[in-house]
């Protein structure tokens, strides 16, 4: 029986060619990134952040309550440290989740919807009807109605988000969420605030 994990994995490939299409330019950090990434933090940071994570995954949505604040605090509005939010979808809620977060234009509006979506996880991924409790989040964050709808059908959107997860997979082995790339250290998993300390500063420190 397929699931539908390995129907998302099998869009991915297809969506690849997409991507591939934009164009990409080599960050300090040896990353290719390209136009449509979702960036937290001065693009001076000495330390990059690569976050791969699903709208469904508990343990991300505890790493953006919980972890991610104190980082931001301490870390990335000081000019340390710069988060990029790449989509690893488990699932198709996870897709559509992600899809809504891009209906936004910029990186701030983006992560508040990440926030919002993390914040009310059970309340739409355990839906009877996830699309309307995902649509509901949306109009609830100033979209209207027919721009969640067009989102959640834009082929191309939804292609480049499945391709972001073939890629983490093909460039830095990723099968699950959330894992973190840091300067080419894998943090795997939900890991606690002080791990990510003991990583900043040993880097900072020319370690």
């Amino acid at each position: 029986m397929i699931n539908r994990r390995d129907t998302l994995a099998a869009l991915a490939v297809a969506a690849l060619a997409a991507k591939l299409a934009k164009p990409l330019s080599a960050h300090h950090d040896g990353a290719a990134t390209g136009d449509d990434e979702r960036v937290l933090g001065d693009p001076g940071a000495p330390i990059t952040v690569i976050e791969y994570s699903s709208l469904t995954c508990p343990h991300c949505a505890n790493f953006h309550i919980q972890t991610l604040p104190e980082i931001k605090k301490n870390y990335i509005d000081t000019g340390k440290v710069r988060l990029f939010y790449r989509h690893f979808p488990f699932d198709q809620p996870a897709l559509m989740a992600a899809a809504l977060a891009e209906c936004n234009g910029d990186d701030r509006l983006f992560f508040n919807f990440l926030n919002a979506l993390f914040d009310a996880l059970d309340s739409w991924a355990r839906a009877a009807d996830p699309i309307a409790a995902l649509t509901n989040i949306g109009r609830l964050g100033g979209l209207k109605p027919d721009a969640i709808a067009a989102c959640f059908n834009d082929s191309v959107l939804l292609d480049r988000i499945l391709a972001s997860r073939v890629e983490g997979t093909a460039e830095f082995d990723i099968d699950s969420t959330p894992t973190f790339i840091i300067h080419g250290e894998k943090l795997v998993g939900a890991q606690p605030y002080e791990r990510f300390v003991d990583v900043f500063e040993r880097l900072l420190s020319g370690g």
